[in-house]
């Protein structure tokens, strides 16, 4: 009971280890783990790389580089404040929309008067210098004053350090919907710029680089979070002021329009003036980069040059930062390995303008989920049923919809949604069924081995192999046909040998014999004893099968003499007496019912029916007519051109339906031999004349077929001889049909 019981759940498991793949995938899209969402950008980032954003030179944003060519002719940074104070009056001149640091001024100017002066000697000229240069304006005020007179927005950096200073606020932020706080990125501590800077600005916002964990800038967060205080990043201050907006607008999940189902799901939008901005969870927008342009950038020696054309940065967003490789500020991004920390500000205010947003829509989990499990319910039972190869082509096809489904929508919508999960649910899926079904295939193969390499041929075995869906309980109805051989005389033979030695008697004897039956293309049924079962045309298709049977009986008998031969030799050797072996062999073929017959837990692959009986008490006939091979009627009629001669017309012992039983002689080469052929006739004569009761003219010709027959014969034409005798004394009745009734199995 238990051994059913493990069984049925070891099948139940094993049947099911797809559908448990399919449940790990879905639970894994959940929990979504940093590596397959890794994999995930670098999908999105080949859609990039296939197709980025166009760069659009209409667009009023520019980078006032700090390159190395204006380090070269203005100094090295960090330049003086006038110089940046002169810097921003002439793009405040040329009409500058927005002027936005992409630096942080946070200590005072070294190179400033009041900073110099303490470090000079104290000789009387420059005593004489003191006075004078005291009452020079601080670097510092001068940049201040600079600022006080253009629209700037200073920027400062968010750290996890000790807290220290508090950046100015310049402007607020209304909420719409949850608390978006515990989905903002929060930081502990800030680098902020200079009192007085601050306070001359319209605008202050955070530039703190956010990369991804393989070091790409993808996201870029609009707002920032410093203790429960939130603040914008650079670019949002320089769009908001741009735009003479005074409050940015957050969009959480549970305000008006956004899908959330009842749960806190995070930020969806940012309304910067009269820009909606769709984030991700944590309010950063999913960059969708344009490559390096030329244009874009404006050296800032060029600026201060007295030819500059101002109308280059007129009515613009201007953001000044570096771009020199020696002042570590570079970033990678999707489309490039090194870009200027600046124009990562700039393309998210040209993103914004332009509106060429990226963003996964609301239903895209839900509709991803839905589709990886329709999909991995699809493969789970269809590959079972048609097999690898459809469903490869199926799963080929269901990635390529996924990954072609996910391009256009990149394309045409500018939506991200998943192609690597679906693109999982296929391998994954595809492998464990196949997995599951190559080891069941591969445990039905080794059960049959198992159950067949022992009674046929290899060759036999592996074509079984390729169909093990035979082996299932039950069985039948075929054409078979069936073979039982017996050693004659065994119990005298056995009193010979001990235990051990009875056992490499048999041994020698079976193993030939099995061979024989093997190569001819039989299957053995079971051994008694001394005995062979076997039968042909099961579990594989054989056309010949009758054909097959009578070939395996004779090449027995030739190799029975052959062991006799070796037996006679090691007797003489030994000075033990010589004991001939003889076998009788019985073939039969008839309808029969073949299969797996037992029980779940084991079973025997045999064969069942009349004609099995038949061929059993056809070979206990071969002693009683002194004959090796006798055949039923039926293997006869399907083996026609091997020698064979009619024996008698006989109703065996359980049987009222009388049958014509035949001597195996020879194969065809015998069948058509000249000598054979003449007693054939004579014996077919001999056999019309005695069932016609014609005893004498019988007994005549009786005299002739053992003057034609050989050895294989004479026991057989004594036992007629016998029978004529006693009918000519004693006639069977008038109504008597030539029919012998035995009396023995």
């Amino acid at each position: 009971m238990w051994a059913g019981a493990l069984d049925a759940m070891r099948r139940l498991l094993s049947g099911s280890v797809p559908l448990w793949v399919l449940l790990a995938v879905l639970l894994l899209r959940v929990f979504d783990p940093a590596p397959v969402e890794q994999i995930r950008n670098l999908v999105f980032d080949t859609y990039q790389s296939i197709e980025a954003r166009p760069y659009d030179p209409r667009l009023p944003v520019r980078i006032v580089a700090i390159d190395d060519e204006s380090l070269a002719r203005l100094g090295q940074w960090p330049w003086p404040r006038t110089l940046v104070a002169g810097l921003v009056d002439r793009l405040a001149a040329a009409g500058a929309a927005v002027i936005a640091f992409d630096v942080v001024f946070a200590e005072p100017d070294r190179s400033s008067p009041e900073r110099v002066l303490p470090s000079w000697p104290a000789t009387p000229e420059v005593q004489a210098l003191r006075d004078s240069l005291a009452a020079l304006p601080s670097h510092d005020r001068v940049l201040a004053e600079a600022m006080g007179r253009a629209r700037v927005v200073t920027g400062f950096v968010l750290t996890d350090g000790v807290p220290a200073g508090t950046p100015a606020i310049k402007a607020g932020f209304a909420l719409a919907g949850d608390d978006p706080k515990p989905f903002v990125p929060a930081f502990t501590s800030a680098a902020t710029n200079l009192g007085a800077l601050e306070a001359a600005a319209l605008g202050n916002g955070a530039f703190n680089p956010t990369p991804d964990r393989d070091q790409v800038m993808r996201r870029i967060p609009l707002v920032l979070r410093l203790g429960e205080t939130l603040y914008p990043t650079l670019a949002v201050e320089a769009l908001r002021v741009a735009q003479g907006a005074t409050t940015n607008l957050i969009k959480s999940s549970g305000a008006s329009g956004v899908l959330a189902f009842g749960a806190q799901t995070g930020i969806s939008a940012i309304r910067i003036g009269q820009s909606v901005v769709p984030t991700d969870r944590h309010g950063r927008l999913v960059a969708h980069f344009t490559r390096t342009a030329p244009e874009r950038y404006i050296p800032a020696w060029r600026v201060l040059d007295p030819g500059f054309d101002a109308e280059r940065v007129a009515g613009r967003i201007v953001f000044v930062g570096t771009s020199a490789p020696g002042l570590f500020d570079m970033r990678a991004t999707s489309l490039d390995p090194a870009v200027p920390g600046v124009e990562i500000h700039a393309q998210v205010v040209e993103q914004i303008l332009s509106g060429a947003f990226l963003h996964r829509p609301d239903f895209a989990t839900g509709a991803e989920l839905a589709y990886m499990l329709v999909l991995g319910l699809a493969l789970v039972f269809l590959l079972p049923r048609y097999g690898a190869v459809p469903g490869l082509l199926l799963g080929l096809a269901a990635t390529a919809l996924v990954v072609g489904g996910s391009w256009l929508a990149y394309d045409r919508r500018g939506w991200l949604l998943d192609p690597v999960f679906p693109s999982f649910v296929v391998v994954f899926v595809f492998l464990s069924s196949t997995v599951v079904s190559f080891l069941r295939s591969e445990a039905q193969r080794r059960q049959v081995r198992g159950a067949f390499s022992r009674y046929m041929s290899p060759a036999l075995v592996e074509q079984l192999c390729a169909h093990p869906e035979r082996l299932k309980l039950g069985g039948e109805m075929r054409e078979m046909t069936l073979l039982f051989c017996d050693i004659r005389g065994f119990t005298t033979i056995s009193e010979q040998f001990d235990a051990e030695g009875l056992t490499r008697f048999i041994n020698r004897f079976l193993t030939p014999m099995t061979a024989i039956i093997l190569d001819a293309r039989g299957t053995i049924d079971k051994y008694m004893g001394d005995c062979i079962m076997a039968f042909w045309n099961a579990p594989l298709d054989d056309p010949e099968h009758a054909r097959h049977a009578c070939r395996a009986a004779l090449d027995m008998m030739a190799r029975l003499a052959e062991l006799n031969e070796q037996w006679r030799i090691e007797a003489e050797r030994d000075g033990k007496r010589y004991f001939p072996v003889e076998v009788g062999v019985g073939l039969n073929t008839g309808v029969c019912c073949v299969g797996n017959m037992g029980s779940e837990q084991r079973f025997d692959y045999s064969v069942l029916g009349d004609d099995v009986n038949l061929a059993s008490r056809l070979e206990g006939q071969t002693k009683a007519y002194g004959l090796d091979i006798i055949l039923g009627e039926n293997t006869r009629a399907a083996a026609p051109d091997f020698a064979a001669l009619e024996v008698d017309l006989i109703r065996v012992k359980g049987k009222t339906r009388p049958i014509r039983i035949y001597a195996l002689l020879g194969d065809g080469t015998v069948g058509t031999s000249e000598a054979f052929q003449a007693l054939a006739a004579r014996h077919r004569d001999f056999l019309d004349t005695y069932r016609a009761g014609r005893w004498q003219a019988a007994g005549a010709l009786l005299a002739e077929c053992r003057a034609l027959a050989e050895a294989p014969l004479e026991a057989l034409y004594a036992l007629y001889a016998e029978r004529l005798a006693a009918y000519a004394k004693t006639p069977p009745p008038a109504d008597w049909d030539g029919v012998y009734v035995a009396t023995t199995k």
